[in-house]
């Protein structure tokens, strides 16, 4: 239950550093300023959007031919990775005016942002390769939280000192290995 956790917290942080949800934390908090209540949408959407993946994940993990399933998740893995070196952009449309109030605008501008996104992408990947579903999740919304929590409170200073590049090349790395251990171990 451990190794599904770790796995999931370490490849979701560092896969979300330069992500347009991490990004839209940084806006969210330069025009709000209300940085618990941003963290409590942050949390309460990503546990709603991963927990979505998670399930579809391990739907297809069930109904799946283990060796097909194995090519499929390692393919899977190795396209996050390149995926993971694209740097995000926020679009503007991501964060609309609303008088749902700040809980209400991030949870529903994080909930859509995710939609697709490679951290939802790789939860659902997650849940396909280990049969421990609720470690996963959690592990993934913790790792959610460890990249976007500090840039909440940091704001403008944090940005400008993150090498994003170079952390987006370690999360594709990180996805790649995922994507060779499963081609050798199995799933």
């Amino acid at each position: 239950m451990l190794t599904p956790l770790l796995v999931s917290i370490g490849a979701i942080a560092l896969g979300e550093i330069g992500d347009k949800t991490q990004l839209l934390a940084l806006m969210l908090a330069l025009r709000f300023r209300q940085p618990w209540t941003i963290i409590a949408g942050i949390l309460c959407a990503t546990l709603a959007n991963h927990t979505l993946a998670g399930v579809l994940g391990a739907w297809v993990r069930h109904v799946v031919d283990p060796d097909v399933l194995r090519f499929a998740i390692a393919a899977a893995f190795f396209i996050v990775a390149a995926w993971a070196l694209k740097p995000d952009r926020l679009e503007e449309s991501v964060a609309p005016r609303s008088r749902a109030g700040v809980f209400g605008v991030t949870f529903v501008a994080f909930f859509l942002a995710e939609m697709g996104d490679k951290t939802q992408i790789a939860t659902a990947i997650l849940a396909t390769r280990y049969d421990a579903l609720a470690a996963v999740i959690a592990g993934t919304t913790l790792g959610m939280l460890i990249a976007d929590v500090p840039v909440v409170f940091a704001g403008t200073l944090a940005a400008d000192r993150i090498p994003f590049g170079a952390l987006r090349k370690v999360a594709a790395a990180i996805f790649v290995a995922l994507g060779v251990w499963v081609l050798w171990a199995g799933i």
